[in-house]
């Protein structure tokens, strides 16, 4: 596999390059009009256009990214996150085209995109999930009843082909639930065309608890421990952290185990993620991520294996390189999101960034795309960068990212670095095991 192309923009397409260069892979940039100024397209071997701005016209538009990969003689294809990453269409005519999709196969992404079929393979195969449906909710407004009532109230209605926090509801008692069930599957079927819905209990308190995998489709897999993404606002991870804080390496090597377990089980290929809820020392499972994450990093710190390399090894057809017994868990890193948006209404903040200066250090990792003089379009997701932190332990991984905030500054647009200064001297945060809700109740969103 001497040549890829980056289906993707900003931090993980710089990040996909900057792996291939190490390997001696040659890479090919596709970009937007907005984009013709990114970092990683001046540092690609090659560089193409494939449409305007908006991302229907470029990063989503399938024939364009096939023929550029056709005109550039590609061998294979990065989605990184994102976009058509997890699009089971695109990874089919990726490979239907001659080219390698570097990622999970088809009809794996389709077996876990979809939430009903991810459950009963994760059932399957042993990995504990939330007590639900255990199917598709029917217009039988009896059976529906009756399900809610075994479950327990509260319960939650979600639906089957949603993701990012969207296309669920939240019930507590039956009066609500018929139209509450009626109201989420239209939903659902406008936004994602797929009007199927389902029922779990819905945790009041949980933490957000995720295992990262890598797999070779060649019946080998590892699990790299587990990450804690508790602290959201509106279901978009704000501060990532491992090894999960209370997490033991008893707690984890089990439910690590079963996720890697799983993973031979529907013949997973690639980097992915089992994310759970985890409350009152269970972990339940909500969804499988068939992807590389924007949180990765935290896991490549503490373990030393780089996640994009084997991703690119792996689609390569070599089987891993690592084994479990070789995985060693050191030292705690945090990450933390760095966006382009006002830190108190959270309204994206587009512009030109006058001056830029990334924090240095032992510890202290800064994967972004942007630079002084660059012009951060209104057009995409507003993150910009992520700044990440190592230490022996927890607290001096705290205080490292404490003092990087410090030094980051980026001047011209606002950005979100005085809420993650908040969280970093918030006294609950630093004792550790925050749950989902809790960033949102302290800036009063709940």
């Amino acid at each position: 596999m001497d040549k890829v192309l980056i289906a993707n923009r900003g931090e993980i397409a710089l990040r996909i390059l900057r792996a291939c260069k190490e390997l001696g892979i040659k890479t090919v940039a596709v970009h937007s009009t907005a984009d013709r100024n990114l970092k990683h397209v001046l540092l690609a071997d090659e560089s193409i256009c494939i449409g305007n701005a908006s991302a229907t016209e470029s990063y989503l538009n399938i024939p364009r990214i096939i023929a550029a990969a056709e005109v550039t003689n590609s061998i294979a294809i990065h989605p990184g996150y994102g976009f058509l990453a997890e699009n089971a269409d695109f990874a089919d005519a990726v490979e239907k085209s001659g080219f390698i999709f570097i990622g999970p196969r088809a009809d794996t992404i389709n077996l876990m995109g979809d939430k009903v079929s991810a459950i009963n393979a994760m059932k399957k195969a042993g990995v504990p999930c939330v007590p639900g449906s255990d199917g598709p909710l029917t217009d039988d407004a009896d059976r529906n009843k009756t399900i809610a009532k075994r479950i327990g109230y509260p319960i939650i209605v979600k639906a089957a082909g949603g993701g990012g926090g969207r296309g669920m509801r939240v019930v507590r008692s039956e009066a609500e639930l018929i139209k509450s069930i009626e109201t989420t599957k239209a939903e659902a079927g406008a936004a994602f065309g797929n009007d199927v819905v389902y029922m779990e209990k819905f945790l009041e308190n949980p933490r957000h608890v995720e295992i990262q995998v890598l797999a070779d489709g060649q019946g080998n897999a590892i699990h790299l421990g587990e990450r804690d993404c508790s602290m959201q606002r509106r279901h978009q991870k704000v501060v990532e952290e491992a090894p999960a804080p209370g997490i033991s390496e008893q707690m984890r090597s089990k439910i690590g185990d079963r996720c890697r377990k799983a993973c031979i089980e529907i013949g997973y290929r690639g980097a992915g993620t089992f994310e759970f809820l985890y409350e009152n020392g269970e972990f339940y499972f909500i969804e499988m991520n068939t992807r590389i994450q924007v949180e990765h990093p935290v896991s490549e710190m503490i373990t030393g294996v780089d996640l994009v390399k084997e991703q690119l090894r792996i689609a390569a057809g070599q089987p891993l390189s690592i084994d479990q017994s070789q995985i060693q868990i050191r030292g705690h890193a945090i990450e933390c999101r760095i966006n382009a948006e006002d830190p108190i209404s959270f309204i994206p903040s587009p512009g030109k960034i006058e001056m830029f200066h990334p924090p240095g250090g032992l510890g202290v990792r800064w994967d972004s795309h942007i630079y002084a003089g660059y012009t951060v379009p209104p057009y995409y997701d507003s993150m910009i960068g992520k700044l990440i932190t190592y230490g022996e332990s927890r607290d001096e991984a705290i205080a490292r990212m404490r003092h990087a905030l410090d030094e980051l500054v980026v001047d011209g647009i606002k950005t979100n670095i005085p809420l993650q200064q908040r969280i970093m001297a918030d006294e609950n945060f630093y004792a550790g095991g925050t749950n989902i809700h809790y960033l949102e109740k302290k800036l009063g969103l709940a």
